[in-house]
């Protein structure tokens, strides 16, 4: 079924319109336009689909999209907290129901937590590179991660980022402080990937 679009005319939505109906209207890049699936309105030039059909430039990320240092931090600590409590969770059933031990139950136990920082990675990088482009603290804050030009970041520049983080953290967490002396609120790792935080437009 092809695309189609509600475009805002003199303030209401109207539609909804085919691609070829909105040529019609002789659509500006500013004019704000939603597809049933999308939750909110976005300007006809943020939108690659239009973008090329109507031959709009793509926008240049403004100031006020980029991640603050205190929404990563916070999102960080939420994405922390739901993975050991799943992990909690999952050592809970597995010594329980499985270990009879009291001796082995508390080595799975430490086992199993101690994995929770490979999962965290592993999580960050299936995440930050799905559609959603977010963990679900991110998700939570309204950040996500994008590439440089703004766009849904690949599996393999997920893993470079997170990667990177060995240097944010080896350098005293200097490299997360790097975030306030730059005017895209870049910590070292994202300057190394490649990779931007950016938030929801302000109206």
């Amino acid at each position: 079924m092809a695309q189609t679009y509600i475009l805002v005319i003199d303030g209401k939505p109207q539609g909804p319109f085919s691609l070829e109906q909105l040529k019609d209207f002789h659509i500006k890049p500013t004019d704000f336009v939603k597809t049933p699936e999308m939750d909110d309105y976005k300007e006809a030039h943020e939108i690659a689909e239009l973008r090329e059909l109507l031959g709009f430039a793509k926008p240049a990320l403004l100031m006020q999209y980029f991640g603050s240092f205190d929404q990563r931090l916070l999102a960080s600590v939420l994405d922390w907290f739901i993975l050991f409590g799943v992990f909690i969770l999952i050592a809970f059933v597995v010594v329980l129901l499985f270990i009879h031990d009291k001796e082995t139950r508390i080595v799975a136990s430490f086992v199993i937590m101690g994995i929770v920082p490979f999962a965290k990675i592993i999580y960050h990088v299936v995440m930050e590179s799905s559609a959603k482009q977010a963990t679900f603290g991110k998700q939570m804050l309204k950040i996500r991660v994008v590439d440089m030009q703004g766009d849904r970041i690949s599996i393999g520049k997920a893993i470079s980022r997170n990667l990177c983080k060995i240097f944010s953290v080896g350098t005293g967490f200097i490299g997360y402080l790097l975030a306030f002396f730059n005017k895209q609120q870049q910590c070292l790792h994202d300057m190394m990937a490649g990779t931007l935080v950016i938030k929801d437009r302000l109206f």
